[in-house]
């Protein structure tokens, strides 16, 4: 029997993804008996503009949403997990000499990133992982680099420190939902194996489209439309305010002719987009199909689009839950969290870092 004595156990932490639209936070626990708990999450709106394009433009309303997120979230941790915008990080797959000490592979990272980095490297953040072997030459290794612009770091780090955290992790948008995806390839026949699998993100202002194929990243691109628009359809045809608007699209209570006039148009349009970046990934790399639509993002959950994009373009659809094979604490409300979980992909991601080899 191994006893854990002297591994040092990762310290407690949780997910916290800084969108343009909202903070989520989330904690993930252990529940004995290799499952996971969902002890805790919270949604926290932003104030509009407070983040634009990734960037945090307003330091002080940042940290206010981070202050009260964590309040409402009632833990004693104060370590978070954070990513920075796909956008914001450069990363490169390099090959170099197997047996480096770390010392010298350091070194070498250093000297090839310094050929792909279009910044000095005093100015960046930089980290790499050793993928495994080459795969053209047994005496290599592949190695990814990651690197980020250093003030792009900082600025989500003083977030943080701000509201009395402790960044322990600064991880990657991309690798967060590319976790949280591990946890629900489960779902698919023979666990997604040598399948497209199309993550598509909705947000409020932009869509993400990625294709996944045995975990690797085969595809990617983004369109501008999301659920924002939906959001000003109804204040326009109803007078309303934007949070009017957002409530109403959430939880109903709208006219009759809501779902004629301006939901269905909506969907068409939503599923019209999907088949649009479907068609591009046909044409710009050697595949032809598409197995599995998987829809996550805060619109993902908009009654009728699942149905709607399954139709259209004849792929197996499901709406994402990263939480889907976990338990669930008694002061979460299951149906709640259905409903938010499609938008949590980054902040689970990043929950599941505190279970790091």
């Amino acid at each position: 029997m191994d006893l854990d004595i002297f591994k040092p156990k990762a310290p407690p932490l949780f997910g916290m993804d800084i969108s343009s639209s909202s903070v989520k936070m989330v904690e993930v626990v252990d529940a004995g008996k290799g499952a996971l708990r969902v002890e805790r999450y919270v949604i926290e709106p932003l104030p509009k503009d407070a983040v634009v394009d990734g960037n945090i433009t307003n330091l002080e309303a940042v940290v206010e949403t981070v202050n009260r997120g964590w309040k409402k979230l009632a833990t004693r941790t104060k370590n978070v997990a954070m990513a920075l915008p796909t956008a914001a990080v450069i990363t490169k797959k390099v090959v170099v000499s197997a047996g480096l000490r770390d010392e010298e592979l350091g070194i070498q990272v250093e000297t090839e990133a310094n050929q792909y980095i279009p910044f000095a490297l005093d100015e960046v953040n930089l980290d790499y992982q050793v993928i495994g072997p080459a795969a053209a030459n047994a005496e290599e290794v592949e190695v990814l680099i990651a690197a980020s612009r250093k003030e792009k770091v900082d600025d989500r780090v003083a977030v943080a420190e701000a509201a009395g955290l402790k960044a322990l992790v600064m991880d990657v948008e991309s690798y967060a939902v590319q976790t949280s995806f591990d946890l629900i390839k489960k779902q698919f026949p023979n666990d997604g194996k040598d399948q497209n699998i199309a993550l598509v993100d909705i947000g409020a202002n932009l869509m993400n489209v990625t294709v996944l194929r045995n975990d690797q990243t085969v595809y990617t691109r983004e369109q501008a439309f999301g659920g924002s628009q939906l959001t000003q359809d109804i204040m326009r045809q109803y007078g309303m305010s934007q949070e009017e608007a957002e409530n109403a699209k959430r939880s109903g209570g709208l006219p009759d002719s809501y779902e004629t006039e301006i939901l269905r148009p909506f969907l068409e349009n939503l599923a019209l987009e999907v088949q649009r970046a479907m068609q591009f990934f046909f044409t710009s790399t050697q595949y032809n199909s598409i197995e599995h639509i998987l829809l996550t993002g805060g619109s993902a959950v908009i009654p009728g689009l699942e149905d709607i994009v399954g139709s259209r373009s004849q792929v197996d659809t499901r709406v994402a839950n990263p939480f889907a094979s976990m338990q669930i604490s008694p002061r979460i409300q299951p149906k709640k969290l259905l409903v938010d979980a499609p938008s949590m992909m980054v902040a689970c991601g990043l929950a599941m870092r505190r279970f790091d080899p």
